[in-house]
């Protein structure tokens, strides 16, 4: 996902994506522990992909 993907979105749009990748995290630390995860890489793209979340709203003045 791109920043200027993100500054197209609205709020509601941000905010609902966020809730949705901090679940994918959650299930991705979950078979990285269990040793299901096959492509490691994957974590840290979400990761970046919630940052970017952040700092956009952040620009956007949106309290998440």
């Amino acid at each position: 996902m791109k920043a200027s993907e993100i500054r197209e979105m609205d709020a509601d749009q941000i905010k609902e994506k966020l809730v949705e990748l901090k679940k994918e995290l959650f299930n991705l630390r979950f078979q990285n522990d269990v040793g299901q995860l096959e492509n490691t890489a994957t974590l840290s793209s979400v990761k970046k992909d919630i940052a970017r979340l952040y700092t956009v709203s952040k620009e956007m003045n949106v309290t998440i």
